[in-house]
């Protein structure tokens, strides 16, 4: 008779890597407009010009493994798309497996430390709308459509940082 057997699955090491695109490489930048074109330009069929502007403000988020970059954002200060800073570009390369979340509570972070952002805003496709709902979004306006895909923008205000001191 065999035992009880246990399948153990280790989690991947991944690095988190924040910076500012001043501080990128020419290898850093290649591969995340080639991950961000793949997405939402090849994949979700939306001719736009996906490479904009915005990026020079913009930190870029990314957590990467062995294989390359597996989840990625930017973070924008205030003024650059929207009146509070924002984070966009959105993406989890493997889905469903809490990528997504790990990449925006990372893109909160640099908001609020290195922008020192009070709100955050997020145009979200309607389907992650959970995801930014767990993080502390809620949703500011009506459904539309960006590029053909429903949006909803979403607003985070910054969340009151309940340290216990010694009396209690």
């Amino acid at each position: 008779m065999i035992g009880n057997s246990k399948l153990i699955l280790t989690e991947v090491a991944m690095e988190l890597i924040v910076k500012h695109f001043s501080e990128l490489s020419t290898e850093e930048l290649f591969e995340i407009y080639k991950l961000r074109v793949s997405v939402f330009v090849v994949e979700q069929k939306c001719p736009y010009q996906e490479v904009d502007d915005a990026d020079r403000a913009a930190y870029h988020i990314r957590l990467k493994d062995g294989d390359g970059i597996e989840a990625y954002a930017r973070v924008l200060p205030a003024g650059v798309t929207f009146p509070t800073a924002s984070i966009g570009r959105v993406i989890a390369v493997k889905r469903r497996c809490g990528l997504g979340s790990k990449v925006v509570a990372a893109a909160i972070n640099t908001a609020e430390t290195k922008l020192n952002a009070d709100e955050i805003t997020v145009e979200a496709q309607v389907y992650a709308r959970p995801l930014y709902e767990k993080l502390g979004f809620e949703q500011t306006s009506e459904e539309f459509s960006e590029d053909g895909i429903p949006h909803i923008q979403m607003r985070r205000k910054r969340q009151p940082n309940h340290n216990c001191n010694e009396n209690g």
